[in-house]
Protein backbone atom coordinates (compact mmCIF):
# COMPACT_ATOMS: atom_id res chain seq x y z
CA UNK A 1 0.00 0.00 0.00
CA UNK A 2 2.83 2.27 0.72
CA UNK A 3 4.13 1.87 -2.80
CA UNK A 4 0.61 2.51 -4.10
CA UNK A 5 0.38 5.67 -2.08
CA UNK A 6 3.79 6.73 -3.32
CA UNK A 7 2.71 6.01 -6.87
CA UNK A 8 -0.47 7.96 -6.39
CA UNK A 9 1.38 10.86 -4.85
CA UNK A 10 4.03 10.80 -7.56
CA UNK A 11 1.43 10.81 -10.34
CA UNK A 12 -0.37 13.96 -9.25
CA UNK A 13 2.87 15.94 -8.82
CA UNK A 14 3.91 15.69 -12.51
CA UNK A 15 0.32 16.38 -13.45
CA UNK A 16 0.37 19.63 -11.46
CA UNK A 17 3.71 20.54 -13.04
CA UNK A 18 2.25 19.80 -16.46
CA UNK A 19 -0.79 21.92 -15.69
CA UNK A 20 1.46 24.77 -14.62
CA UNK A 21 3.49 24.42 -17.79
CA UNK A 22 0.28 24.28 -19.83
CA UNK A 23 -1.03 27.37 -18.05
CA UNK A 24 2.23 29.25 -18.75
CA UNK A 25 2.16 28.15 -22.37
CA UNK A 26 -1.52 29.12 -22.69
CA UNK A 27 -0.81 32.50 -21.09
CA UNK A 28 2.08 33.08 -23.49
CA UNK A 29 -0.16 32.23 -26.45
CA UNK A 30 -2.85 34.62 -25.16
CA UNK A 31 -0.27 37.41 -24.76
CA UNK A 32 0.99 36.72 -28.27
CA UNK A 33 -2.55 36.79 -29.69
CA UNK A 34 -3.29 40.02 -27.82
CA UNK A 35 -0.09 41.62 -29.14
CA UNK A 36 -0.85 40.60 -32.73
CA UNK A 37 -4.43 41.84 -32.34
CA UNK A 38 -3.19 45.16 -30.98
CA UNK A 39 -0.72 45.58 -33.85
CA UNK A 40 -3.39 44.76 -36.41
CA UNK A 41 -5.75 47.23 -34.78
CA UNK A 42 -3.08 49.94 -34.79
CA UNK A 43 -2.18 49.35 -38.42
CA UNK A 44 -5.86 49.41 -39.41
CA UNK A 45 -6.38 52.64 -37.45
CA UNK A 46 -3.32 54.24 -39.05
CA UNK A 47 -4.45 53.10 -42.50
CA UNK A 48 -7.97 54.43 -41.89
CA UNK A 49 -6.48 57.76 -40.79
CA UNK A 50 -4.37 57.94 -43.92
CA UNK A 51 -7.34 57.09 -46.13
CA UNK A 52 -9.44 59.73 -44.36
CA UNK A 53 -6.75 62.32 -44.97
CA UNK A 54 -6.43 61.24 -48.60
CA UNK A 55 -10.19 61.34 -49.05
CA UNK A 56 -10.53 64.78 -47.47
CA UNK A 57 -12.52 66.84 -49.91
CA UNK A 58 -10.31 69.07 -52.01
CA UNK A 59 -11.55 72.38 -53.14
CA UNK A 60 -13.09 72.07 -56.59
CA UNK A 61 -11.07 72.92 -59.65
CA UNK A 62 -11.93 76.36 -60.93
CA UNK A 63 -11.27 77.16 -64.58
CA UNK A 64 -10.97 80.66 -65.98
CA UNK A 65 -10.80 81.00 -69.77
CA UNK A 66 -8.87 84.09 -70.85
CA UNK A 67 -11.21 85.26 -73.60
CA UNK A 68 -10.84 86.29 -76.34
CA UNK A 69 -8.07 84.07 -77.65
CA UNK A 70 -4.66 85.67 -78.07
CA UNK A 71 -3.65 86.58 -81.63
CA UNK A 72 -0.09 87.78 -82.16
CA UNK A 73 2.29 88.05 -85.06
CA UNK A 74 5.95 87.14 -84.98
CA UNK A 75 8.79 87.06 -87.43
CA UNK A 76 9.94 83.96 -89.19
CA UNK A 77 13.09 84.13 -91.29
CA UNK A 78 11.60 86.14 -94.13
CA UNK A 79 7.88 86.33 -93.47
CA UNK A 80 5.42 87.39 -90.82
CA UNK A 81 3.66 84.56 -89.04
CA UNK A 82 0.55 84.59 -86.90
CA UNK A 83 -0.20 82.71 -83.72
CA UNK A 84 -3.62 82.26 -82.18
CA UNK A 85 -3.68 80.74 -78.70
CA UNK A 86 -6.69 79.99 -76.51
CA UNK A 87 -5.71 79.96 -72.83
CA UNK A 88 -7.53 78.66 -69.76
CA UNK A 89 -6.08 78.73 -66.25
CA UNK A 90 -6.97 76.39 -63.40
CA UNK A 91 -6.85 76.95 -59.66
CA UNK A 92 -8.52 75.65 -56.50
CA UNK A 93 -8.64 79.09 -54.86
CA UNK A 94 -11.57 81.44 -55.54
CA UNK A 95 -9.36 84.35 -54.44
CA UNK A 96 -6.92 83.54 -57.24
CA UNK A 97 -9.79 83.53 -59.76
CA UNK A 98 -10.85 86.96 -58.59
CA UNK A 99 -7.26 88.20 -58.68
CA UNK A 100 -6.92 86.99 -62.27
CA UNK A 101 -10.17 88.68 -63.24
CA UNK A 102 -9.05 91.89 -61.59
CA UNK A 103 -5.63 91.67 -63.29
CA UNK A 104 -6.89 90.62 -66.71
CA UNK A 105 -5.21 93.51 -68.61
CA UNK A 106 -1.89 92.85 -66.88
CA UNK A 107 -2.08 89.10 -67.56
CA UNK A 108 -3.10 89.62 -71.18
CA UNK A 109 -0.23 92.08 -71.71
CA UNK A 110 2.33 89.68 -70.22
CA UNK A 111 1.06 86.81 -72.37
CA UNK A 112 0.91 88.87 -75.56
CA UNK A 113 4.53 89.93 -75.01
CA UNK A 114 5.53 86.34 -74.32
CA UNK A 115 3.68 84.89 -77.31
CA UNK A 116 4.92 87.54 -79.75
CA UNK A 117 8.55 86.91 -78.75
CA UNK A 118 8.42 83.30 -79.98
CA UNK A 119 9.83 81.93 -83.21
CA UNK A 120 8.10 79.62 -85.64
CA UNK A 121 10.90 77.05 -85.34
CA UNK A 122 10.68 77.15 -81.54
CA UNK A 123 6.95 76.37 -81.56
CA UNK A 124 6.98 73.77 -84.29
CA UNK A 125 7.45 70.81 -81.96
CA UNK A 126 5.73 69.68 -78.77
CA UNK A 127 8.74 70.51 -76.58
CA UNK A 128 8.59 74.15 -77.71
CA UNK A 129 4.87 74.37 -76.97
CA UNK A 130 5.36 72.83 -73.52
CA UNK A 131 8.17 75.29 -72.80
CA UNK A 132 5.91 78.17 -73.82
CA UNK A 133 3.13 76.76 -71.63
CA UNK A 134 5.48 76.66 -68.63
CA UNK A 135 6.66 80.22 -69.28
CA UNK A 136 3.05 81.42 -69.58
CA UNK A 137 2.11 79.68 -66.31
CA UNK A 138 5.08 81.30 -64.56
CA UNK A 139 4.04 84.73 -65.86
CA UNK A 140 0.46 84.32 -64.61
CA UNK A 141 1.63 82.96 -61.25
CA UNK A 142 3.90 85.97 -60.76
CA UNK A 143 1.05 88.39 -61.42
CA UNK A 144 -1.32 86.51 -59.08
CA UNK A 145 1.38 86.33 -56.37
CA UNK A 146 1.88 90.10 -56.62
CA UNK A 147 -1.88 90.56 -56.22
CA UNK A 148 -2.76 88.10 -53.40
CA UNK A 149 0.62 87.14 -51.97
CA UNK A 150 0.71 83.55 -53.21
CA UNK A 151 0.92 82.03 -56.70
CA UNK A 152 -2.29 80.01 -56.48
CA UNK A 153 -2.52 79.04 -60.14
CA UNK A 154 -2.21 75.28 -60.54
CA UNK A 155 -2.17 74.92 -64.31
CA UNK A 156 -2.40 76.77 -67.60
CA UNK A 157 -3.86 75.04 -70.62
CA UNK A 158 -3.71 75.90 -74.30
CA UNK A 159 -7.25 75.22 -75.45
CA UNK A 160 -6.39 76.11 -79.03
CA UNK A 161 -3.08 76.67 -80.77
CA UNK A 162 -2.93 77.77 -84.40
CA UNK A 163 0.18 78.93 -86.21
CA UNK A 164 0.03 80.28 -89.74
Amino acid sequence: MASTESGQEAAPAPKKGGNGLMMMLGLAVLVLIAAVGYLLFQSHTAKAGTETAAQAPKAPELYLPLDPAFVVNFQDQDSTRYLQVGVTVMTHDPNAVQAMKDSDPVIRNALVMLFSSQTYAGLSDTAGKKKLQTEALDAVRKIVADKIGKPDVDALYFTSFVMQ
